[in-house]
């Protein structure tokens, strides 16, 4: 079959895998290009076709007239591809390959000229399916939080002009979408014409294209001969963040008009791009006479973004969905808008070195020092900061583990797959806000489809069994039937997390007893911390206290007990998370970050800043899906959430690097330090 769009049938229908023949070098040097392709059932062929076969051609660009002449000569079937409507972080003139692409048996989107499968669904299709709609709105909102466009590298931090300017949206010369959107050069003037006649007493902003910011190709306006009043833009802001200040959106026929109407504009288009002629734009040249339906902004989106692409997964190299796209863009933009302005990592040993930079460093200069560099943002593992780190940063970042770390202990050198960047504390220091403290609170307010994403990650962790470092093996006792039985994880008592959100009881003695006195008749299980139980660090329990729990699970992994678990009784540790996500109650004794939010019974002192009731959804989302950032160690990209949970459930790409033991028990023996990682 031949996949087009995310539902894997074509808008012809299903269609049996065909000899697609090329004759231009980009499908041949184009990896992704090509991989997309054949996913999508084209056998790509060099040679003369025959009248049974494809003829496959880039859009309408010079080289396609190869192919279009052979097929006219072969009677083989012509076929249009082209980017996809959310491509990727750059333009592809920078060389990063397309997320998605459309690949059109008719026509093409931008060719106004003739009908196109674009046209075809966006004519015919019932629009009627209520599902399909509500993943379209869902689609218009992630694209608008996360500032996603067809090329997503920009600022959302950057600040548009005061609100009331009107929005004009500049092309590149020569675009093939100019003269087939039955536009010309002039069409530009035009269009700024209109708009300062329209809007006499408006700022005029003008939107450079991301290859004229780059210098790739030029586009149609001249700062130095602009009217009064008029002025180019040419920063990497969020187009998003531009709609929202505009009055009015001017386009010719570039695809930013469709996003003015995703945003609730109904832009003004001088040309006939693909989103003109279905009443949601005002249109100042004849439309199609094809177009004579009028749709609403949901259906659009199902056409042009569900039905039509066939869109890529780069994580596990297959066909994927448009929301497979946006986790990817979501994952990729973040990264690209927190280090691009690069950082200088203080005190980091050197086996960490090649993982932070494969992390942080992709988009801005990472260097490692022993001191801050003035002018430069500046990361600290978060149990290093000192007064005078902080001091000698101008933006200073704390960094951990997050809670979905690894197959493996830290302590062991597993490298991580997640990591937090806090900017204001730290998620385990409760002396002061933090960002994840921030989050949660702001996730208390989430719409319904961000709660129901981080719904589904809760299943499919509680389906998988995975913890932070999904360790597993032990075995447990006979356990009673007729006793609670309450799970009381140990911490390591040296540990930052102790130390600042602990209160009265810091020892694992001292949690012992108390869960002792809390559940006299309970059937307790003492877990040590595997940091403890691998003696690479201190709180092993003494003697008299062991005899308070009726079990100490040594070498049980965290799942086994989470599974036999009425209760868990913590100071601090993440096991207690953990046991929200499965549903089983949880008493804390100190303030970890999941505590006073009303999902656990607290003994600490929390603190009164965290008023917030969110759900466990909320509390989830903010913890796992907007806090860490996530690298996937098969392909080396930042990724989201779904993806670094499916490589912890199935081991792939999270091999141990034994090697690193030793280069670190010799780092600390250097330092005269423990040799162990400490936080």
């Amino acid at each position: 079959m031949a996949p087009s769009g995310d539902n894997g049938a074509g808008p012809s229908g299903v269609t049996p895998r065909r000899r697609a023949y090329h004759f231009n070098a980009g499908f041949l040097t184009n990896a992704r290009v090509r991989r997309i392709l054949t996913l999508a059932d084209h056998d790509l062929k060099l040679g003369k076709p025959d009248a049974t076969d494809d003829v496959i051609v880039w859009g309408h660009s010079p080289y396609a007239l190869r192919g279009e002449a052979v097929a006219e000569a072969t009677g083989a079937h012509l076929v249009r591809v082209e980017d996809a409507f959310l491509r990727s972080l750059q333009p592809g003139r920078t060389g990063e390959p397309p997320l998605g692409l459309v690949i059109d048996r008719r026509g093409i989107y931008f060719d106004a000229t003739r009908p196109s499968d674009l046209e075809h669904i966006l004519a015919t299709h019932p629009f009627d399916d209520t599902a399909l709609l509500n993943r379209a709105r869902d689609v218009m909102a992630r694209m608008a939080e996360g500032h996603l466009s067809k090329y997503s590298a920009n600022d959302p931090a950057l600040e548009p002009p005061a609100p009331g300017y009107v929005l004009l949206i500049d092309q590149t010369k020569g675009d093939a979408s100019i003269a087939l959107g039955q536009a010309t050069p002039d069409s530009f003037a035009e269009a700024l014409a209109w708009a300062r006649e329209d809007h006499p007493d408006a700022h005029i902003v003008i939107k450079t294209h991301p290859e004229t910011q780059q210098g790739h190709r030029p586009g149609h306006f001249d700062p130095e001969t602009l009217p009064p009043n008029v002025s180019l833009d040419d920063r990497p802001i969020s187009l998003w963040r531009m709609f929202e200040g505009a009055r009015a959106v001017y386009c010719v026929t570039s695809q930013a008009g469709f996003e003015a109407i995703l945003a609730g504009h109904r832009p003004v288009t001088f040309g006939v791009p693909f989103y003109a002629g279905w009443g949601l734009t005002d249109d100042r040249r004849p439309t199609p006479a094809r177009r004579r339906r009028v749709l609403t902004r949901a259906q659009l989106v199902v056409g042009a973004l569900l039905l039509y692409p066939v869109w890529y997964d780069p994580y596990r190299d297959t066909l994927g969905t448009v929301e497979d796209v946006l986790g990817a863009l979501e994952a990729q933009a973040r990264s690209w808008r927190e280090d691009r302005a690069g950082y200088v990592a203080v005190g980091m040993r050197s086996w960490k070195k090649g993982h932070l930079q494969a992390g942080f460093g992709q988009h801005g200069r990472l260097d490692f020092a022993d001191a801050p560099v003035a002018g430069r943002p500046t990361i600290v593992w978060a149990g290093r900061e000192t007064p005078e780190i902080a001091a000698a940063s101008g933006k200073l970042l704390r960094m951990e583990d997050g809670f979905l770390r690894s197959r493996g202990l830290g302590a062991n050198l597993v490298p991580p797959l997640s990591l937090v960047l806090d900017d204001l504390g730290i998620y385990y220091d409760p002396t002061r806000e933090s960002r994840l403290e921030r989050l949660i609170a702001q996730a208390a307010d989430l719409p319904l489809a961000r709660l129901e994403r981080a719904e589904k990650l809760i299943a499919t962790l509680r389906r998988a069994g995975l913890t932070k470092y999904n360790l597993s093996g032990g075995t447990l006792p006979d356990l009673p039937p007729d006793r609670t039985i309450v799970l009381v994880p140990g911490q390591v008592e040296d540990d930052a997390s102790i130390r600042l959100g602990a209160g009265a009881i810091n020892t694992n003695a001292a949690l012992l007893a108390k869960a002792r006195r809390l559940h006299p008749d309970a059937y307790l299980i003492y877990k040590p911390h595997p940091d403890v139980e691998a003696g690479l660090r201190i709180g092993a329990l003494p003697d008299d206290a062991r005899a308070l729990a009726d079990h100490i699970a040594d070498q049980t992994g965290a799942e086994q007990l989470l599974a036999v678990a009425d209760h868990v009784v913590t100071m601090t540790s993440a096991m207690g998370f953990e046991a929200l996500i499965r549903g089983i109650p949880v008493t804390t004794l100190g303030a970890p970050f999941y505590a006073g939010w009303s999902l656990t019974t607290d003994h600490g002192t929390v603190p009164a800043r965290r008023r917030a009731q969110p759900s466990l959804a909320a509390l989830v989302h903010a913890a796992l899906i907007t806090y860490p950032r996530y690298i996937d160690p098969v392909t080396g990209l930042p990724c989201p959430v779904e993806i670094a949970v499916a490589r912890l459930a199935s081991g792939e790409g999270t091999p141990r690097k034994p090697g690193l033991r030793v280069l670190a028990k010799l780092q600390g023996w250097l330092a005269g330090q423990s040799w162990l990682w400490r936080r």
